[in-house]
């Protein structure tokens, strides 16, 4: 197995297991062992249990912007924007461990370099909202004065708070559903 997959089945075992037990309480070897490596390939990869989790989050969250970038790439400004809410839901449906760990530890103090996620996050992620809600400004489709940066933290926020009632308390409801109700919230609030 080579460097990338192993790294790969590290972020994946920490993730679930930091989800469901805290930072705190996940250990070094149980992250080893949901990852069927010894629990010295952890420190050979990452150096710490804190490095690992910093890593984690940096992989996740450029896994997200990226796929929010992809969303976007090539639409009106729009029509980007409802493909970016409809990425970020589905980014959230498919790593819900992911978002909820971003919840439970990225913003508490014991849960390793929350300044540097919550930095990365307004960095890429809610970056490609602002670029999206920039252009349709400028394209004369949003109001004039739009407070970009507030508006593009909110629609993160709004978009990913709603994904995650949507896995946990209602997942039988179809994406599209969610998504729908999402983007005529965003359209009334953000065209003024």
């Amino acid at each position: 197995m080579g460097r990338t997959a192993t790294r790969e089945r590290l972020f994946a075992a920490a993730i679930e297991l930091i989800a469901a037990q805290g930072f705190t309480a996940t250990t070094v070897d149980q992250i080893a062992d949901a990852a069927g490596v010894a629990k010295g390939t952890v420190y050979y990869n990452f150096g710490s249990k804190a490095a690992l989790f910093t890593a984690l989050l940096d992989y996740g969250i450029e896994r997200l912007s990226a796929t929010l970038r992809e969303a976007s790439r090539g639409r009106k400004p729009l029509a980007a924007l409802e493909a970016v809410v409809g990425a970020e839901l589905a980014f959230i449906g498919e790593h819900e461990s992911f978002a909820r760990l971003l919840i439970a530890e990225t913003w508490r103090s014991g849960g390793g370099d929350w300044r540097h996620a919550a930095r990365l996050i307004r960095e890429q992620a809610i970056g490609v909202i602002a670029d999206v809600l920039r252009a349709a400004v400028t394209a004369g489709e949003l109001r004039e004065d739009l407070d970009i940066g507030i508006a593009a933290s909110a629609v993160f926020g709004m978009v990913f708070t709603v994904a995650l009632d949507w896995r946990t308390l209602q997942p039988e409801r179809p994406l599209a559903d969610v998504h729908a109700t999402l983007m005529d919230l965003l359209r009334g609030r953000l065209a003024g």
